[in-house]
């Protein structure tokens, strides 16, 4: 399936999607986080016993993979598309929620003293700024109140425009971009979904360790959380990872970061990021408008405990503390956000909570 070189992801085919998803770094640059030496075990478990045809489920959503893990055990695993368990898979704006995890190991490590520090004291291009008066914790809550169009179907968005923009001389591209962005709103008053924000949160991460972000994960989250195979996370124009977005992954290795976040990111006897880390992370920091929804530094929440990273066209680990549950999902929805599937998505989630309630 060719691959158009001119034209944005958010409007490429099915088709092209389908091919690109499962080998983003054959078509563009990518920096390498090796595999993490010894893998995390994951132990067959009993067969859940879900009441809904799965192979129309995974049709329905044009699953690629989908991996349901509780107390640490497969309790199903399925793969579709043409795809496998060996393959990597691109995770969209799942990707967020790992950037925003290396924010908290960089807290841990010293490097980032403070969640109220200003964003500018990091990302010296940013002084001067819409940015200038935003702090950490507003860039990890999505609350910055700069003015960002988030808009996956119309080709004038800034998520849209943003990839394509020419870098200032000598400057990140994404400090280049985000600079230049008016104020909307004061700082931390209002929630609105910015990825062009966590490319930002990743540009402070390596800033403040001195480490490329592939290099940071693979140290902090990919190695001691024992992830089974190697993963790639896509450059921009400067040679930074794009940290809001395309981090390739297998789905079973998706599902150890969920694993991870259960066990409050301790891994063996190391704890990578502060012992209350996930506990303010994954708790509703902020409202989005949607009832029993919130949004916490970038994860989205649930009234009821249960927390979720999401991309586009269906990418996706759900995490639900009380059951011990992670369900794993990579996709290439019909649409981006837009289509019938992610209602679906959501039914099904309840729906295995209810089975696990049940004992089946």
């Amino acid at each position: 399936v060719p691959m158009p070189k001119d034209r944005d992801v958010l409007f490429w085919t099915q088709d092209q999607r389908d091919a690109a998803f499962r080998a983003t770094e054959t078509i563009t640059k990518v920096n390498v986080i090796p595999a993490g030496g010894t893998a995390h075990p994951i132990a067959q478990g009993a067969p859940l016993k879900i009441a809904v045809d799965m192979d129309a489920y995974m049709a329905d959503q044009r699953n690629a993979g989908l991996i349901i893990l509780q107390d640490g055990k497969v309790r199903f695993e399925k793969y579709a598309l043409g795809y496998g368990p060996e393959g990597r898979w691109t995770s969209f704006s799942v990707a967020k929620s790992l950037t925003s995890t290396l924010v908290g190991a960089a807290v841990k490590d010293g490097y980032i003293k403070s969640l109220d520090d200003k964003v500018s004291a990091y990302i010296p291009g940013l002084r001067g700024s819409a940015y200038d008066d935003v702090s950490v914790r507003q860039l990890l809550m999505m609350s910055s109140g700069v003015r960002w169009n988030e808009d996956y179907e119309d080709p004038a968005s800034d998520v849209a425009k943003f990839n394509a923009a020419t870098p200032e001389p000598g400057m990140d591209a994404t400090v280049s971009y985000m600079r230049k962005l008016p104020r909307a709103h004061a700082p931390g008053t209002v929630w609105h979904y910015n990825t062009g924000e966590t490319n930002l949160i990743g540009v402070l991460v390596s800033s403040a360790v001195k480490k490329p972000l592939a290099q940071y994960l693979q140290e902090k989250v990919w190695q001691p959380a024992g992830m089974e195979s190697e993963a790639t996370w896509l450059k921009g124009k400067t040679g930074h990872e794009i940290a809001g977005c395309c981090l390739q992954a297998t789905t079973r290795d998706f599902a150890r970061m969920g694993l991870f976040v259960l066990a409050n990111g301790k891994a063996g006897e190391q704890q990578i990021v502060p012992e209350d880390w996930f506990a303010q992370a994954t708790t509703k920091q902020k409202d989005i408008g949607k009832p029993g929804r919130g949004y916490g530094f970038q994860w989205w929440t649930y009234d009821d405990g249960a927390v979720a990273a999401q991309g586009i066209f269906g990418q996706g680990i759900f995490i639900d503390r009380k059951r011990r549950l992670v369900i794993a999902s990579n996709a290439d929805w019909t649409r981006a956000t837009q289509g019938p599937e992610p209602a679906a998505r959501e039914a099904f989630y309840h729906q295995v909570q209810a089975l696990i309630d049940a004992g089946k």
